[in-house]
């Protein structure tokens, strides 16, 4: 998991503020959003929880996939995030099972 290309959905709790990210270092990238280890949107609006994320095989996809998912309305982003995590858990641990 570490060095693959994803996108990925934060959340502050369940129907909150959301936040769409494309990063090829996923672990390290949500460390920093829950660390608040960098200023921005993320960190102003405690948005730190992993709700959704899909890897892809090249940066390309992932960067054409996050501005087409920026795109949509926020009905279907959470369509997308109750499609794969309907309870809205926080997908940070399992991280660490998958890597």
């Amino acid at each position: 998991m570490e060095k693959l290309p994803c996108v990925y959905l934060l959340a502050s709790h369940r129907l909150g503020t959301l936040y769409v990210g494309v990063t090829s270092n996923l672990i390290k990238r949500v460390y920093e959003h829950r660390n608040q280890l960098v200023d921005g949107f993320t960190k102003r609006h405690k948005v730190h929880e992993l709700v959704w994320y899909e890897v892809h095989e090249r940066m390309e996809s992932a960067i054409l996939r996050e501005k087409q998912i920026k795109k949509w309305s926020r009905t279907a982003k959470i369509d997308l995030i109750e499609k794969h995590n309907r309870e809205w858990r926080d997908l940070w641990p399992d991280l660490f099972s998958t890597s």
